[in-house]
């Protein structure tokens, strides 16, 4: 049988693209789900064997609801990582006119990526929030097809749907059928979302060499100069981190926990020792994986934190253990 995916859908997302560089639907089950809770959800039921969900875009910074999704609950682990371009298209019924547009259904990222855009050329428009990039537009589909359906003129209103124009990826809205009343609309041209693959702990897939590690991590006790203690763990080995952002740890206020990307694997000796010096440090640290990054470039190793060095400087402390001249 065909492995499962979970994804946010409905088919056309930026997800579903991402989803398509992992594995081809005529090789797989695509599952789409109605939000990431209920994508990642579906694997910790064992409804699917994957999810795939977007964790990071360039232009918004994470996405905390798969951040803290992740970070809580049953074990799941990051598998590989997806770049996908993202791109904005204006989409309505046809006939429509860009100056009638008052209200956008818009995911809340998408929203934010052409919020510019927006205040420019539509500025009495107002954001109507849609659970994915391609919700609002399947809607407005389904509500111009069963208007079609109607003989007679004007008897379903499609106002009714609460929005006129829906904003969406470029293959949704020629999947969906609806016209075109803005192209390139993000304000960002060279926006990207970062999607991960998500499955059940197992075996770690194995180092490439340029890899990246994502742990959830929390501060011990407030106190002056804590996460400078934590940071330490990954600068003394010649770690870069590549995101880092705080999370409310839920135990009170003021109090955070750190989801963190580093570069590295977790079979690279400076990777396993920043992980054991966080678990001494720390009252609770989450592996999420150790994965191939994409498309990502990769820095120059510090001196002296190879794993060539790490094992010579263990066989030292041995020799010294066993009373050697060293």
């Amino acid at each position: 049988m065909p492995n499962r995916y979970a994804y946010l859908g409905p088919a056309g997302t930026f997800t579903e693209a991402a989803l398509r560089q992992v594995v081809p639907p005529e090789s797989a089950i695509y599952l789409p789900q109605i939000d990431v809770v209920s994508a990642i959800d579906a694997v910790r039921e064992g409804e699917a064997d994957f999810a795939v969900v977007a964790i990071e875009n360039s232009v918004e910074g994470g996405v905390t609801t798969v951040l803290d999704t992740l970070a809580s609950g049953s074990p799941l682990v990051i598998l590989r990582e997806m770049l996908v371009p993202v791109s904005f298209t204006l989409a309505g019924a046809p006939g429509q006119t860009l100056g009638s547009v008052r209200r956008i259904a818009a995911h809340p990222h998408a929203w934010a990526q052409c919020r510019n855009w927006i205040h420019r050329n539509l500025p009495e428009a107002t954001h109507v929030p849609a659970s994915s990039n391609t919700a609002s537009a399947a809607s407005l589909a389904g509500a111009l097809a069963a208007h079609d359906a109607v003989p007679s003129p004007g008897s379903q209103d499609l106002t009714s749907l609460g929005f006129d124009a829906a904003l969406a990826p470029p293959t949704a809205v020629e999947h969906y059928g609806l016209a075109v009343l803005a192209e390139h609309v993000a304000d960002n041209p060279d926006a990207v979302t970062r999607f991960v693959l998500v499955g059940a702990p197992g075996q770690t897939p194995p180092p490439t060499g340029a890899d990246k590690t994502t742990l959830q991590v929390h501060l011990p006790a407030e106190r002056a100069g804590a996460l400078l203690e934590l940071l330490e763990h990954f600068a003394t080995r010649g770690i870069n981190l590549t995101r880092i952002e705080s999370r409310p740890s839920g135990v009170a206020l003021g109090r955070y926990s750190f989801s963190i990307d580093a570069e590295g694997h977790v079979a690279d000796s400076r990777v396993a020792e920043a992980l054991i010096g966080l678990h001494r440090f720390s009252p609770l640290v989450r592996y999420l994986g150790s994965y191939p990054m994409a498309g990502a470039h990769v820095s120059a190793l510090k001196e002296g934190t190879s794993d060539k060095d790490f094992a010579a400087a263990k066989a030292w402390v041995e020799a010294v253990r066993r009373g050697e001249s060293v």
